[in-house]
């Protein structure tokens, strides 16, 4: 059973997202909040196993969030829940330890598939949203050293799937090879930009401009 806390200052956004996850017997809802505070000491108080956590809500915004509960080393594998207009904050929040982000209009298959990623240790990084970010420059000022080396075509595929919420295996499977050599791949990429998770690496690829939203 994944544990999912809901955090949004609209009270319909909240009984909209319960509603459709109560529809997912692997999915359980174990509270909701309407401001950063609350968000915060549910998390304290409360097993939780994925957080959805809106970015703009009064008290503390979602990034005072992400900050606090990261200090405490109890930062919950966390999904933001964005509009287009938040796209100027969505990679402070992934900076701050977010595992991706999510629109707000998302569908239920969607949502249940971007929860039980997120839960089992991927990223999920909306296609919408990422397309949203690379054309509107979005991105961090990268001095040229800072950039790591460039990815191949076949890495910038894989950090493409893994931005998706696709495990190696699902790659594997996507692009017709095997999985040990998705891992190879994701070995290099984490080399090439100096990271060590896969969340990281994928900011990286946003911030450099070497992602792309990936549909196999």
């Amino acid at each position: 059973m994944i544990r999912v806390l809901i955090a949004d200052d609209q009270m319909l956004i909240r009984q909209g997202i319960r509603t459709l996850l109560e529809m997912d017997r692997d999915v359980s809802v174990v509270g909701e909040a309407a401001d950063g505070i609350e968000t915060v000491d549910n998390v304290i108080s409360t097993p939780v196993d994925v957080l959805l956590l809106d970015i703009r809500m009064p008290g503390r915004d979602g990034i005072e969030v992400l900050h606090t509960l990261s200090a405490r080393n109890a930062l919950p594998p966390t999904l933001i829940l964005t509009t287009f207009d938040d796209s100027d904050v969505v990679l402070e929040g992934i900076r701050a330890g977010a595992r991706g982000f999510l629109l707000k209009d998302v569908s239920y298959q969607q949502l249940v598939a971007a929860i039980r990623a997120v839960a089992g240790g991927a990223t999920v990084f909306q296609p919408a949203v990422t397309e949203r970010l690379l054309r509107a420059g979005s991105t961090l000022h990268i001095e040229a050293e800072s950039r790591g080396e460039e990815l191949t075509v076949r890495e910038a595929e894989v950090v493409g799937l893994m931005a998706a919420g696709y495990s190696n295996r699902e790659i594997a499977q996507a692009l017709g090879v095997a999985e040990g050599t998705v891992k190879n791949h994701v070995s290099n990429v984490l080399a090439k930009f100096g990271v060590r998770d896969r969340t990281r690496a994928v900011l990286k690829a946003l911030e450099t401009g070497q992602l792309r939203a990936s549909r196999p």
